[in-house]
């Protein structure tokens, strides 16, 4: 992996200085497949990040490279490319055909990427480009522009160029993320408040190693039959137009409309939405304990109603809840692979990382990537 402080010397080196931006990664403590239902999540931006330097280029060409990544990948700048080449420079070229659907005038530019968001972990390592190729290609043009809309256009660039139908939070929060804090945000409004995390609690989050892919497969069937559901609700009841309007017992009313799958999806995501609002309360508080019981139920309905878990994410999770000061431990992330968060007392977090690492190495002979986290800021231009 290079380091931002190189990539900067070889623009110098180029004879331009370079403009650089960085956006974190993300983990979500609780609220899963509920933000493209309009519903509540609550992620928090951790201290791993994308570093964007960019430059000028008067040939009309853009030129995007990656220090973790392969390939120096080239592109007309006029016109931008409307279709993704399934590479991964289709989510900082998908940032720019985005913004230039905001009036965005962007000529040739030069971008290169370096990160050390784990990737294919659930922790938002896309977002974290996309939203740092934002922010730097918005800084070139001389741009301003709230926060909240270029998140949005960072989603778009992902759902309709990339083609992964995620939601909102990732990008969301890694534009408005702050430090020491967790934040709750209603998808629908994007309306949100900020969560004080209390000093004594670290972050801890335990790659399974198992990689997953959103663009495609499981993730985009997930969402596919939630709108199922949710169009057999609204036929019911017109006013429903996402899950986030809808009760468990207008849900239950409906079960023999539906395909089985269809409403066990559904039941996760109208819960999940209550524990999300039960959670705030919980950490406004300081209750922990309150907090990782619901930890604990969003697991389970994740697991057994939205079947989006793994052997290995449940044997993390069960691995959690017996290491002592372990407040709760769930999933993060869209599922099927990724990571697990874990809220656990500070003074027990280098006990409980080389416990859990140990035990997973010995139950599944996997060698878990193991990161102590703080709640961090979101993107920034750096000086």
């Amino acid at each position: 992996m290079g380091s931002s402080d190189q990539v900067a010397a070889q623009f110098a080196a180029a004879g331009a200085p370079a403009i650089r931006c960085a956006a974190p990664g993300r983990v979500n403590l609780i609220g899963e497949h509920t933000d493209y239902s309009g519903g509540f999540v609550m992620p928090a931006a951790i201290d791993f990040r994308t570093i964007a330097s960019i430059r000028a280029r008067n040939d009309g060409r853009i030129l995007l490279s990656s220090e973790n990544l392969p390939g120096q990948i080239s592109y007309a700048a006029d016109p931008l490319p409307a279709t993704a080449r399934k590479h991964w420079s289709d989510y900082p070229i998908g940032v720019a055909w985005s913004l230039a659907q905001e009036g965005v005038r962007l000529g040739g530019f030069e971008l290169s990427l370096v990160g050390d968001v784990p990737l294919g972990a659930g922790l938002s390592s896309s977002a974290s480009i996309e939203v740092a190729t934002a922010l730097a290609l918005l800084e070139l043009a001389g741009v301003a522009m709230p926060l909240a809309k270029i998140a949005l256009a960072c989603q778009r660039a992902e759902n309709v160029f990339v083609g992964a139908r995620s939601g909102i939070m990732d990008q969301f929060i890694a534009c408005a993320g702050k430090q020491d804090h967790a934040l709750m945000l209603d998808c629908r409004s994007l309306e949100y408040r900020l969560l004080p995390i209390p000093p004594n609690v670290r972050l801890i989050i335990c790659n399974s190693m198992v990689k997953h892919e959103h663009a495609g497969g499981r993730y985009n069937e997930r969402r596919e039959e939630v709108e199922e559901g949710t169009r057999i609700l609204h036929q019911r009841w017109p006013t429903i137009v996402a899950l986030r309007d809808a009760t468990e017992a207008q849900l239950t009313e409906c079960r023999q409309q539906m395909p089985e799958n269809v409403f066990r999806r559904c039941r996760h995501i109208i819960t999940e939405n209550r524990r999300v609002e039960l959670a705030a309360s919980a950490l406004e508080r300081g209750d922990l304990f309150a907090f990782g019981a619901l930890m604990a139920e969003a697991h389970r309905s994740f697991r057994d109603d939205f079947e989006a878990s793994c052997s290995e994410i449940d044997t993390l999770v069960e691995m959690a809840s017996h290491i002592p000061g372990c407040y709760g431990s769930r999933i993060t992330g869209g599922g099927f692979g990724g990571c697990t968060i874990n809220l656990v007392d500070e003074s027990k977090a280098e006990q409980f990382r080389q416990s859990i690492y140990t035990q997973y190495r010995a139950t599944n002979g996997i060698d878990a990537d193991i990161y102590l986290c703080k709640a961090s800021d979101g993107a920034t231009r750096i000086s």
